[in-house]
């Protein structure tokens, strides 16, 4: 419980960091966050999104002097997730074969594991990437495996593209329409994050158990 707190505490901290930011900087500070929140920086891209609908609605009471539409917040928006995205798949796709002969060993990973990661993106990658941009924490990083998978640049664009639209266009219109209470929904989204947040590492920790047995597993006998 008292972890629980910490985190919700820090989160708090951190919302109204954004807040101001936004205050001050206007479709720059949506820009910038959301870059940040698609190069795997786990900024809570809904509270930018609920904050800058409000402060299209009510500037005064955002605390901002900047003239800012729902238009040039959405094209803000937008322009940083995409930007933020081809960074994350950059470094995907030019991280991977160091991460194969550095540490491949330690992970089972070779060219085999990473031959049929680049089949399961060309096959099933585009649906991964287009529901991946509207799922709390996991929107984050979606664009590493794609890049670590060579998936097709044009193709991984357009689905990008197309999954952060309904993200941004319902945050933006929810913080125009909810006014100064937009904290109240983002609140209620701090509890599945910690839910996805959890489910990755359960899937994590699950992932190093079966690594570890598998390395206590005697080799099979060759002569047999």
């Amino acid at each position: 419980m008292g972890a629980v707190l910490v985190v919700a505490s820090i989160s708090e901290t951190l919302v109204n960091e954004i807040s101001t930011f936004i205050a001050s900087a206007g479709y720059i500070g949506v820009f910038v966050l959301m870059t940040l929140d698609t190069m795997c920086i786990p900024i809570p891209s809904e509270a930018v999104l609920l904050f800058a609908g409000f402060a299209v609605a009510e500037p005064l009471k955002a605390g901002t002097h900047h003239h800012m539409t729902t238009t040039g917040v959405v094209v803000a928006a937008l322009a940083g997730t995409m930007l933020g995205s081809f960074i994350a798949y950059g470094i995907g796709a030019a991280g991977r074969l160091e991460l194969v002969e550095r540490h491949g060993d330690r992970f089972h990973l070779g060219p085999a594991q990473i031959a049929k990661a680049d089949r399961w993106f060309s096959r099933y990658g585009q649906i991964a990437v287009l529901f991946g941009r509207v799922i709390p924490v996991v929107r984050a990083f979606i664009s590493l495996p794609a890049g670590a998978a060579r998936m097709p640049l044009r193709r991984f664009s357009i689905y990008s593209f197309i999954g952060a639209v309904p993200w941004v266009l319902a945050f933006v219109f929810a913080g125009e329409a909810l006014g100064s209470e937009w904290k109240n929904l983002r609140s209620s989204f701090e509890y599945v994050d910690y839910a996805i947040a959890a489910l990755i590492v359960a899937g994590i920790v699950y992932a190093v158990i079966r690594m570890r047995r598998g390395r206590r597993e005697p080799a099979p006998d060759a002569a047999s």
